[in-house]
């Protein structure tokens, strides 16, 4: 599949996000940048980082290496709470790193510890957006109460919530909530929550000749849940993008959904 091709989901302000994307975290130094470039080597066009991470250079530097256009890649960060009131200078470190004039999605990375700090901080995320700083923001880990205050306080719903997900995470009111707010649900650790041996996983893969990670992967994207895996090895890397040639029937997807118990 042509990478412009892959499915991807609407944000708010006519922003379109790749529904595979891949993440960089502990992903640092020349492996990450190494890791980026294999990525978008092998069809990723999402990549997501973090003002924490550490690595905003080296994605910056393998998405200008690539030779990929700037608006063919959607690039999202992320603001660590603890920088309350200083929203704005950390996004324009953020972008100085990246080598950008704006990211395609910056997000709230956890909820304050004060939550009196959640409002204000999500303000400033706005504010950032309509200066063209980021075409859409939104929040990490947070809960449905918590993203309600938001929406109380700004009539903004976040564009995206990226939290832990996974089979053995799936919780179809959680889906719901997200859906009938606007709220894009991402999920995070795919793999790490999930036992790849598990006998469902495994019969499925070997129906579609494909990995139980795979499998996840697609049952995520089947589901309209964008999902982020992370691996620094090339081989991995290649086959984690390989999931447009097959698509689950529903009684895969129900097998999968009830790996939740």
């Amino acid at each position: 599949m042509d990478p412009l091709d892959q499915p991807t989901v609407g944000l708010p302000g006519d922003v379109r996000m790749p529904l595979l994307g891949f993440g960089t975290w502990q992903a640092t130094g020349e492996a990450g940048y190494a890791a980026v470039l294999a990525a978008l080597d092998a069809g990723y066009r999402h990549i997501d980082t973090a003002a924490m991470y550490g690595n905003e250079a080296e994605v910056g530097r393998a998405i200008r290496d690539s030779g990929l256009r700037r608006e063919d890649v959607f690039v999202t960060t992320k603001l660590p709470p603890e920088r309350v009131g200083r929203e704005r200078e950390t996004i324009e470190a953020s972008l100085r790193a990246l080598g950008m004039d704006h990211v395609d999605l910056w997000l709230i990375h956890w909820p304050p510890s004060a939550p009196s700090d959640s409002i204000p901080m999500w303000r400033e995320l706005l504010a950032a957006r309509d200066e063209n700083l980021a075409r859409a923001v939104g929040v990490s880990n947070y809960g449905t109460a918590q993203i309600d205050e938001l929406i109380q306080a700004t009539e903004e719903n976040p564009a995206v919530n990226q939290i832990r997900w996974g089979p053995s995470l799936y919780d179809r009111q959680r889906h719901a909530e997200h859906r009938n707010r606007g709220v894009v649900l991402e999920g995070y650790s795919p793999f790490k929550t999930t036992d790849l041996a598990d006998p469902v996983l495994t019969r499925i893969a070997a129906a579609h000749d494909v990995s139980p990670a795979q499998v996840v992967l697609r049952w995520h994207i089947d589901h309209e849940i964008v999902v982020i895996p992370k691996s620094v090895t090339p081989e991995r890397i290649r086959v984690n993008a390989d999931v447009w040639h097959f698509s689950l029937t529903a009684g895969e997807m129900r097998d999968i959904d009830a790996l939740a118990g």
